[in-house]
Formats: C-alpha cells, structure tokens, sequence
C-alpha cells in the first residue's frame, strides 16, 4: 500500500526561524499551485488525514474543494515536531550550547522543553501503523518532520541513535513522495 506524503506549501514565517509547532498559515497562492499539480497525479478517492496546523489544514481544504472524495480528517499525530521555547526563534540565537546538547542526546534530548526525536518518532509511528493496519491507500498532508520520519520508519529504524542517521533532504514546499508500506 502507499502512503502519498504531501508537505504543506511555502509558510507564512520568516527566513530561518524555528516554526515546527507554530501555527503559522501558508502562502494561498502557493498553495492553490501545488493543490493543483498534486491533484493531476493523486488517484481518486483516497483518504486524506491532514496535521492540525493551518499550513497544513489550508492545502488538504483546498485539495477537497478540487477533487471528490472524502473530506481529510485532522490526525495531530501528522503534527510537526514541537521545539517547545525555541519556537518563533531564529535558529541562530539559539545558541551552540542549545544546539550541542541536542546533538549530544539527539533521540532523547527535548527540544526546548517540546518534543525529544523519540517521542515525536513514536508519534509517527502510531499513525503509520494505523495505515498499514487498514490496508489502504491514503494521503498525509504534513511536514518535513513527518515525511522523514516516516522515511525512517520504512527502513525499520524506530528512532535514530544519533543526528548523522537523520535524512537530510525532505520533501519542498508543496511537494510529495509515496512510499510502499509493504516493504
């Protein structure tokens, strides 16, 4: 079965600051673009779960104004990792120290008092599983986070042991992947 992993389109924040948990809604015309190209490949009638966040619940809205299907359904486990204190903060005035720490313990360490890799890992798989155990195709409209997360969990990795294990490259705005859940 396949998962067709959809990343929200361009957000409404400022270059290089933390915004995973932010609710910060997308571009429109952006996302109008990418609902469009998406929905001349996206086979018809598939379930669409949608993180909770508006950058997210705008494309999925958008998707289901365009084609018939039906209606996605808001699943907070789709949500992006949350950096706790560090959210809303440009990413360089966190600090190296903030930074080190985080390296030093990447799946355990708890990003600004938020989510540890570990829990946020956990969280994303619970959804996966759910997905594999109905058997069906579906459509996750989420985030970066979620789309290398559920990288991972294809490959059998649980939680990475450190930051080296964790995919580089995600999805750009806008974009999507599939992945089998079968293998």
């Amino acid at each position: 079965m396949k998962l067709w992993l959809v990343r929200h389109a361009q957000p409404l924040a400022a270059a290089g600051v933390c915004y995973g948990a932010m609710d910060v809604p997308a571009d429109e015309q952006a996302t109008a673009a990418a609902v469009q190209a998406l929905a001349d490949v996206l086979p018809p009638g598939l379930p669409v779960r949608t993180s909770p966040l508006r950058r997210c619940v705008q494309l999925a809205q958008a998707l289901g104004e365009l084609r018939p299907g039906p209606a996605a359904r808001a699943d907070p486990r789709l949500a992006e990792m949350d950096f706790g204190r560090w959210e809303g903060q440009p990413w360089q005035s966190l600090g190296r120290t903030e930074i080190d720490r985080w390296m030093a313990d990447f799946a355990h360490h708890r990003c600004g008092g938020g989510d540890s890799v570990a829990s946020f890992m956990a969280r994303v798989q619970g959804a996966v599983e759910e997905v594999r155990a109905a058997g069906a195709d579906t459509v996750w409209v989420t985030h970066a986070g979620v789309v290398r997360a559920v990288r991972l969990l294809a490959l059998g990795v649980a939680v990475p042991r450190h930051a080296g294990e964790w995919p580089v490259d995600g999805p750009g705005f806008g974009q999507w992947e599939c992945i089998d859940l079968l293998r």
